[in-house]
């Protein structure tokens, strides 16, 4: 894993892929599993890995938080980003913090919440967590409006934000007010669009974002990552032909379950064994799977 600290730099060098965590029969994480899906990426040229709602960290045991950080700082290169989460309960983030700690993870995300929370508390609630792990966190916008402008802009001045993923879902990526608020308050080299392939042409050629995240990454890292430079370069005709490809996966991915979706498909692309979801999160009927194997074998 990569020890050095937060390079803005790196947001642009490599897609953000936010690939699934890979738990045994027994539920528990595996580290064979889990390896395989990092080689793999690592393999197509990526470099960045968050590991937030598509590994259900929302739902990770304080028990096997220290041990599920070793196996992702052991399994990665020497040239590989690793973000993991936090959350989105304040107590368990704070319980996770002193854990972070004794890890060299250059940040961690936040995972967002609308339960039982407002917008000045959530900010307090940021400083607090940034200042108690002794880093800058990533600041995960998932939710339209979840946070004011001039409350990221304190948190900027404060200098407790990482960097952000923006991730509110439009029916237009272009007619996006909070976006635009936003990036008024905030360095745009510091913002990454957090919904995949669809937006990230329309959030880096119009906004001004410097890169994005991606969970498709993880069934085709090299095209992916095809994508991201084609943006950089200004060929948006090839990187909108790139986008149109992982479009029948997407769409499932928004049919059915985002996270569910691709826990089935990085292993029907042969990638690794993925195991069961964690209970609060059920399976997929047998139907819809073998939409995914269809879509995925179409991919190779």
């Amino acid at each position: 894993m990569l020890n050095s600290e937060f390079d803005p730099a790196h947001l642009r060098e490599s897609v953000f892929a936010v690939p699934p965590l890979a738990r045994n029969a027994n539920g528990e994480v595996c580290r064979d599993e889990n390896l395989k899906i990092i080689r793999f990426l690592e393999d197509g040229g990526v470099r960045s890995l968050l590991y937030g709602g598509n590994a259900l960290f929302y739902h990770i045991r304080l028990s096997e938080f220290a041990s599920t950080l070793s196996v992702l700082a052991e399994s990665t290169s020497d040239e590989t980003t690793v973000v993991p989460s936090i959350g989105p309960a304040y107590g368990l983030a704070c319980d996770q913090v002193d854990v972070l700690r004794e890890f060299p993870f250059a940040t961690a995300m936040l995972l967002p919440s609308r339960d039982v929370i407002d917008q000045a508390g959530c900010a307090s609630g940021v400083r607090r967590l940034a200042e108690r792990l002794g880093k800058p966190l990533v600041l995960y916008l998932k939710f339209d409006q979840w946070l004011d402008p001039s409350l990221v802009e304190s948190l900027e001045k404060d200098g407790v934000i990482s960097w952000i993923k923006y991730a509110v879902v439009r029916d237009d990526p272009a007619d996006d007010s909070y976006l635009r608020s936003i990036i008024d308050v905030f360095p745009t080299e510091r913002i990454v669009s957090g919904i995949g392939e669809q937006p990230a042409i329309v959030h880096l050629r119009d906004f001004g974002i410097t890169g994005f995240t991606s969970g498709c990454v993880c069934v085709a890292p090299a095209r992916s990552m095809e994508m991201m430079h084609a943006i950089h370069d200004q060929q948006f005709d090839e990187a909108e032909s790139i986008r149109e490809w992982f479009l029948p996966l997407e769409d499932l991915r928004n049919q059915y379950s985002p996270i569910r979706v691709l826990h089935h498909a990085v292993e029907a692309a042969g990638v690794a064994k993925t195991g069961s979801m964690l209970p609060m999160v059920s399976d997929l009927d047998a139907n819809v799977i073998e939409e995914i194997h269809a879509a995925v074998a179409k991919m190779r």
